[in-house]
């Protein structure tokens, strides 16, 4: 885009430039023609080092007892100009010469020194200089030729009625120039504008969140039309993503603010039903209600924790405590906490590892409450006789894998299973909690720059991998 601009700018100066430059041609072969018969004006006038040498040649000019003759510093002079002298008398007579042509004429009449000085070349290598030099009465003349091919000499002159003439027409073409390139950059700026306040006023629209643009691309900004189509489809997913998490966060506040009031209102009741005086409880209800409150409590502070703990790896706040561990006794021993609870002892669950031990630097606890929450998830969203196994094995780096043969998860609900505001539509009543369960397992796992992938089948099982 940026070359293709450019060059769209050059080219367009240069169009200016053709058309600017062939007007003033035009009109100057016009004027030359209209001026064939007027004198051109020669507006010039410079003397050359050549020149100065023969004004200054009369310097070395002597007459002593009415003979004329020359110094031999001009003598020197002449020779390292290689050039010749012709000194003539008032009346055009020769009176001196050195080093000048046989054929050189000995006398001239007015006329031909005027020619002489007029048409300076005498041959194709000599070109002839003019001076004088006067002596009490005496005045004499002197040609000088220079041999030099490459020496010119140049008559100037001006006529001012014929300048002041051309430089009015030079006024007007001038003029003509400016008024023709204010022309063709008002037609090119107006074409370069007007897409230009397309473009303002689209990202204008971006800007006041109407996302729903679509320009077809066109002129010379279509790269930059194209851009921001494609924007505004990115702009406009991002708006419906935003939508949607809004709506599952609101859901998903509703949700859990209705399981902390739920276990709140049993707390309450039972106390309530305690602190009664009209009431007698024996001993063994007292302790019934008293591990209703306790559990409720813990169900409680669990959410409490849940919401702690994901707010703080959201937010890249949460310290690691790393240490050196065995992540195959871990594993173990998670398996067995989980069977050593009454409600899963039946729980069909394995444990497979390549090698022992496998040493990891790691968060023990967090590591922990990662594989429980998906060994738990496996469990509570599955049949009794779910067979559960959990492998472990260290190739270039470590992977767990926990898998399972139960229902399986729907493609829907798999590509929401780590949003922390999603639950699964198979909860139940008996699965109630905070619904982060998963979220912050992943969120443990890339903590410790880790990656969890999930891979399930409907009616088939679920298998999740974790590489450290």
């Amino acid at each position: 885009m940026k070359w293709k601009l450019t060059g769209r700018y050059l080219l367009s100066v240069v169009l200016v430039v053709i058309v600017v430059v062939g007007i003033n041609l035009v009109l100057l072969i016009s004027g030359l023609i209209m001026r064939s018969a007027v004198q051109v004006p020669q507006l010039l006038s410079s003397s050359t080092a050549a020149e100065e040498f023969t004004r200054s040649f009369g310097d070395q000019i002597e007459s002593k007892a009415g003979q004329v003759n020359i110094t031999p510093e001009g003598k020197h002079q002449l020779e390292q100009q290689n050039a010749w002298v012709q000194i003539l008398n008032e009346q055009g007579r020769q009176l001196y010469t050195y080093r000048t042509p046989a054929d050189l004429p000995q006398a001239y009449t007015p006329a031909e020194i005027i020619q002489m000085y007029k048409y300076k070349e005498l041959d194709m290598e000599t070109t002839l200089f003019m001076g004088s030099r006067s002596e009490g009465t005496h005045k004499y003349s002197y040609f000088i030729g220079i041999r030099d091919r490459n020496l010119s000499r140049y008559v100037f002159f001006l006529d001012l009625g014929a300048f002041l003439s051309i430089a009015h027409i030079g006024t007007y073409i001038i003029i003509l120039d400016i008024l023709i390139a204010l022309l063709i950059g008002y037609f090119f700026s107006k074409r370069l504008t007007q897409p230009l306040y397309a473009l303002m006023d689209k990202i204008k629209r971006l800007a006041s969140s109407d996302y729903y643009v679509d320009d077809a691309p066109k002129g010379i900004y279509a790269s930059v039309f194209s851009n921001l189509n494609d924007l505004s489809n990115r702009l406009q997913a991002n708006e419906a993503e935003r939508s949607k998490l809004d709506r599952m966060r609101e859901e998903w506040i509703a949700n859990v603010s209705h399981d902390i009031k739920t276990p709140l209102a049993s707390i309450q009741g039972f106390a309530e039903m305690l602190r009664d005086a009209d009431y007698q409880f024996t001993l063994d209800e007292i302790r019934e209600y008293a591990e209703i409150i306790e559990n409720k409590s813990v169900y409680i502070k669990e959410v409490i924790e849940d919401l702690n703990l994901t707010t703080r790896l959201r937010n890249k706040v949460l310290i690691l405590n790393k240490q050196e561990v065995n992540l195959v006794s871990l594993l173990r021993n998670i398996l067995i906490d989980i069977m050593n609870d009454p409600q899963y002892a039946a729980r069909d669950l394995e444990l497979e590892a390549g090698e022992e031990p496998i040493m990891k630097q790691m968060d023990e606890l967090l590591l922990r409450r990662a594989i429980n929450n998906l060994v738990y998830n496996s469990i509570l969203h599955n049949e009794p006789t779910v067979q559960i196994r959990v492998t472990a094995y260290q190739a270039e780096r470590i992977h767990i894998i926990i898998e399972d043969n139960g229902k399986g998860i729907s493609p829907k609900e798999l590509d929401q299973i780590f949003n922390r505001y999603y639950r699964g539509t198979n909860s139940g009543e008996a699965h109630k909690g905070s619904g982060l369960g998963m979220a912050i397992a992943k969120d443990i796992i890339q903590e410790h720059n880790g990656s969890i992938s999930i891979q399930s089948t409907p009616g088939q099982g679920t298998r999740i991998e974790i590489i450290l």
